[in-house]
């Protein structure tokens, strides 16, 4: 487990550090800051749009930045020989598949975390269709740029990584900004029933909804880390990308490829829709616009859900890892 947990870290250190990796996380985070100044072109439904275009915004950059985590975690050291060297010490294959998958889920953790809370401040800044408030806009901008201003000065005095410490920074401000700033205008109402569901989303509908993103995104580094073990970074990104659309429409589709008529038939397409990820299953923007409350059970099964999905690429990413032939890759 010692070993299992170092390799995890070194991996989840190396994700963030990449360039790329806060290049990804900066751009959708500066996107979900505007998105209400679009709300102009939205009728009395800023809320909806925010809130629909930011978990979008976050599933869609999460799959892209669980795809190159994977590649430079995995691909990267089987092509550059670094695989070797941890194979010629006390690590096994299964042991280094687990460690790369945990490391790419904590970093993609991170980075849907402050997705969310980048997105309850977008919330709040899109009050009204016509009308935005600035104050939490300056004050997410202000923590974005003294995040950044903070990760240069530890690179510059202390020699140490830019982004990872940017990274750090914003996992500390970013949240704390988003809880503070959602109690100051919960403080203005006296009473639930002074709350315009035009203008404002209280956290019971909303933090559910976001909880489920982590679940996808989870999914997506499983599918993509164990992919990895096999195809390169464009490869990875493509297959991926596929599974991503498939599964948006996978009961759809099921049942247009196999229409069940009989038992076995429709087992068969129980089957599919099972190995296929059905990722309307975390897509709560529906519940969110007419104010649902999703329950805590519903949580909890999509967590088991997942868990078992992530067992079941676990499983294959060791099969195809095990079955590799990793010196070849060093030459």
């Amino acid at each position: 487990m010692a070993t299992i947990y170092r390799l995890a870290r070194n991996a989840f250190i190396e994700c963030i550090r990449e360039p790329i990796y806060f290049l990804m996380l900066a751009s959708v985070m500066v996107l979900i800051g505007l998105f209400p100044t679009a709300a102009l072109f939205v009728f009395r439904e800023q809320l909806k749009f925010v809130v629909d275009s930011a978990m979008a915004a976050t599933l869609v950059f999460s799959l892209v930045v669980v795809v190159i985590c994977s590649a430079h975690t995995i691909s990267r050291e089987m092509k550059n020989g670094t695989v070797l060297l941890l194979m010629s010490k006390p690590v096994t294959r299964s042991s280094f598949v687990l460690a790369k998958i945990l490391g790419v889920l904590a970093s993609v953790t991170v980075f849907v975390l402050l997705c969310n809370a980048a997105t309850l401040i977008s919330l709040l800044i899109a009050k009204d269709q016509f009308r935005l408030e600035y104050a939490p806009m300056i004050v997410y901008f202000s923590g974005i740029a003294v995040a950044a201003i903070y990760g240069g000065a530890v690179n510059y005095f202390q020699q140490k990584a830019f982004t990872s410490n940017t990274i750090l920074a914003l996992v500390v401000l970013i949240p704390i900004m988003a809880i503070v700033l959602y109690l100051i205008r919960m403080s203005g109402f006296h009473s639930p029933a002074e709350i315009d569901p035009e203008e404002f989303i209280e956290a019971k509908h909303l933090i559910p909804a976001l909880l489920l993103l982590f679940p996808a995104a989870w999914t997506m580094g499983a599918i993509a880390t164990a992919l990895a073990t096999r195809l390169e970074l464009v490869s990875n990104l493509t297959v991926c990308s596929v599974i991503f659309v498939v599964g948006l429409m996978s009961k759809y589709l099921v049942n247009l490829w196999i229409a069940p008529t009989d038992a076995f038939t429709e087992a068969i397409a129980l089957f599919i829709r099972a190995i296929l990820p059905n990722w309307q299953y975390f897509w709560m923007a529906d519940a969110i616009a007419s104010r649902q409350v999703i329950p805590v059970s519903y949580l909890m099964w999509s967590l088991v859900y997942v868990v078992f999905y992530i067992g079941f690429w676990t499983f294959w990413a060791i099969t195809f890892f095990s079955e590799r032939e990793i010196a070849k890759d060093s030459r």
